[in-house]
């Protein structure tokens, strides 16, 4: 992972996009009081889609064009907002987003484990194995060792968003395949397009049409994160991304589960078990680990 240092304004931008992306659980949540998950999902790729080609005309960035690059951007939409918007909407039903944050955190886990078996330059060194290790451990405290013995609709929900954060760690793979060369933006808008496309006739089919008779807090909801948590985050995340380097980046898997933890517990008075927050600490540890300063910091003292 690349890493450069980071200045007061990759911090500042840091924390923000940590806060945007926590507040994003407490949103999904409001809105799934109204709507279904597939519809909630269409909503959020779709009109965050149409906020980011404005600003890639505006900007002048290259569009994707050939039939190779939208295969790309197809199966990307599939892994990166299909197949996780949706296990992850659908666990928010039957679990806290507290916790549904906290077990999203292992995507970074779960991106070191596909890379390993991908790429032949991402091979699964001491460090990253511990890393590894204790974030599922994290994972295995925070659900709970005797809910994985059982299949009741909380912990299959829980399964679910876990499923979803291993899509997301493939799709990581298959964008540094196949989308190599794709502006950023245009990679996001293009594949949140696609997303759209394949929602649209699984949500009217499983949920019937979208009704636009909803309450203001439902709207608050889907506005927030369709433009706040995806659109505006996708054009944050690149600035983070181009300021502070990749490593540096990943930190941000841990800013994201305090706020969401605190938004639920404020805001629909959810109440997370002990287990949760010893996981949550287990996690965080693994993703120092897999981050590596925390060596280099004690090799030097």
């Amino acid at each position: 992972m690349t890493q450069t240092s980071l200045s007061p304004r990759a911090w500042a931008e840091l924390i923000l996009l940590g806060l945007i992306w926590g507040g994003s659980f407490l949103a999904i949540r409001t809105a799934l009081d109204e709507i279904g998950p597939l519809t909630s999902v269409l909503f959020r790729t779709g009109i965050a889609a149409l906020v980011l080609w404005p600003v890639i005309l505006w900007r002048g960035i290259a569009l994707p064009r050939g039939w190779r690059t939208w295969r790309g951007l197809l199966v990307m939409g599939v892994l990166n907002n299909v197949i996780p918007f949706t296990l992850m909407a659908w666990g928010q039903l039957h679990i806290p987003s507290g916790l549904t944050s906290i077990l999203n955190a292992t995507t970074a886990i779960f991106g070191v484990l596909v890379a390993a078996a991908v790429f032949a330059d991402e091979r699964l060194t001491t460090r990253k194995a511990l890393g590894v290790t204790l974030g599922f451990a994290g994972v295995v405290t925070a659900i709970g060792p005797a809910a994985l013995l059982s299949l009741d609709l909380t912990s299959t929900a829980q399964l679910a968003v876990i499923a979803g954060t291993f899509s997301y760690a493939c799709a990581g793979a298959w964008a540094r395949v196949h989308l190599r060369g794709l502006a950023p933006l245009a990679a996001a808008a293009g594949m949140l397009t696609s997303s759209t496309l394949v929602m649209a006739p699984l949500s009217l089919m499983t949920e019937g049409l979208p009704s636009l008779a909803l309450s203001s807090a439902t709207w608050i909801g889907i506005l927030y994160y369709a433009l706040i948590a995806t659109a505006l985050a996708y054009l944050l995340y690149y600035r983070v991304l181009a300021m502070a380097g990749a490593g540096n980046l990943m930190l941000v898997t841990l800013l994201i589960p305090p706020t969401a933890i605190a938004l639920g517990a404020l805001v629909r008075a959810e109440d997370l078990h002990p287990g949760a927050y010893m996981g949550l600490a287990l996690l965080a540890l693994g993703l120092c680990v897999l981050d590596g300063r925390l060596f280099r910091t004690a090799v030097r003292v």
